[in-house]
């Protein structure tokens, strides 16, 4: 019998517009609509896009022991994080392995919020709540299904979002990425989103001003983020369920001059590997989170020799001295191989290394005098014509001497049953990325 998928509060419109549908994460999602996924994806490099991200789980982790719980159980150091700040990490197992990355929001010493990804809200939930001292002060609720989420990322997204919220001037002021803003339910703290990291107490709580409460021209509340899943400047935006329908339409309207596109999966899937992001349970599983491009991901101290904390699975990762690495990769043109346990990585001297975990194209870079160049580069030279290039991840057995990747002279080959492309291990893959740009409003 056929598993039966969920869906979100957005299906009835992804099937109105045609999109290709698919499971993903046992969610019937868009894969793309009829603009193609090219499209959709320099949609959000020139201009904006919304997707939708409702197939994400949200858990909410309250009382006095909750920080001690997740600073425990999470890869990065939080005691640093302010109110109204949110953090990327993990969550690992005893072996170092991975459960589920994740981003943790702080709205108060007490009150955290943690999104995770499609189908992990119980299973999160339940590792958290398994490693709770016993008789701690600490609730944790799994909101799957309550909680809807969309996000709108490209340059002109501050400028949509702003004929969609009351008061965008002071919401979206002094907004630094990886802040956020309000709340989706009224009966639970909202939050100044000026907390600095290093600080316990948000700017606002200093001056004794009140939280500040982010809604809708129609009065719905939101938590409004500055981050995103593109590499590209954005917002993602959490909301309950039933008003999601209507956000997204209004901005869709609202987006109209500025040409924005509904993006599906795929293109959310090339973009965040040309902005170097890991996909869960794919680029990181079950094997230990270490040697990868995530380094920031894990409380590493100053020297990499240790960590600034004990966490879950941090005894595991201090011994790695077999395990494998990840590294990422630019081939030489669009074409690209299938992922997984049937690809191949072959080095200079013919010999199998490993497997290839991501291949997409990214249609806004291309290679220019040995560098990678992209649509958002300032001074491309006259007449070169960005195509895309082939990207993505490989798992290897054998440690890549970083000199030779800077002399462009690092070059494997990765095949599958069908073909052999020649690719490039580099340190970043697409440029001049705008997630972090300062802007003002």
């Amino acid at each position: 019998m056929a598993r039966s998928l969920k869906t979100t509060p957005l299906y009835r419109w992804h099937k109105s517009a045609n999109a290709n549908m698919a499971d993903f994460g046992g969610f019937d999602m868009p894969l793309w609509y009829e603009t193609g996924v090219k499209n959709e994806h320099l949609g959000v490099l020139k201009s904006a896009g919304i997707f939708d991200t409702s197939h994400m789980a949200c858990i909410t982790v309250k009382g006095k022991d909750s920080f001690e719980l997740l600073n425990y159980c999470f890869t990065r150091d939080i005691s640093r994080l302010g109110a109204g700040r949110c953090i990327y990490g993990a969550f690992l197992d005893m072996n170092g392995h991975c459960i589920d990355d994740a981003i943790i929001y702080k709205f108060d010493d007490i009150f955290f919020m943690i999104c995770v990804n499609a189908g992990m809200g119980a299973a999160i939930a339940k590792h958290l709540d398994s490693n709770k001292i016993k008789g701690s002060g600490v609730n944790i609720e799994d909101l799957s299904g309550t909680t809807a989420k969309m996000d709108i990322q490209g340059i002109n997204s501050a400028q949509i979002l702003a004929r969609l919220i009351k008061n965008p001037d002071m919401v979206l002021k002094q907004m630094p990425y990886f802040s956020f803003k309000g709340n989706f339910d009224k009966s639970l703290p909202g939050d100044s989103g000026s907390g600095e990291s290093g600080s316990n107490k948000s700017e606002s709580d200093k001056s004794g001003s009140k939280k500040l409460n982010v809604t809708l021209k129609d009065g719905t509340p939101i938590l409004l983020s500055r981050s995103g899943y593109t590499g590209e400047f954005g917002f993602e935006i959490f909301i309950r369920s039933e008003a999601v329908v209507k956000l997204w339409r209004d901005t869709l309207k609202a987006g109209e001059e500025f040409g924005i596109t509904a993006c599906g999966l795929a293109a959310r899937d090339s973009l965040r590997t040309g902005a170097c992001l890991p996909l869960s349970h794919q680029d990181i599983g079950n094997w230990k989170f270490i040697n990868h491009p995530w380094d920031f991901a894990l409380a590493f101290n100053k020297g990499k020799t240790g960590f600034t904390k004990k966490f879950i699975g941090s005894d595991a990762l201090l011994s790695h001295d077999c395990d494998p690495f990840t590294y990422p990769f630019v081939g030489d043109s669009l074409r690209k191989i299938t992922p997984g346990k049937n690809s191949q990585v072959i080095d200079s001297k013919g010999n199998i290394v490993g497997k290839v975990l991501t291949c997409v194209t990214d249609m806004g870079i291309t290679w220019h005098n040995d560098k990678i160049i992209s649509i958002n580069s300032q001074n491309i030279p006259e007449g070169l014509k960005i195509k895309g290039l082939s990207c993505g991840f490989v798992m290897v057995d054998k440690k890549f001497d970083f000199s030779a990747i800077n002399d462009n002279n690092c070059s494997l080959t990765l095949k599958d049953k069908k073909r052999a492309i020649k690719v490039n291990i580099v340190k970043d893959i697409r440029p001049d990325r705008t997630a972090r740009k300062n802007f003002e409003f």
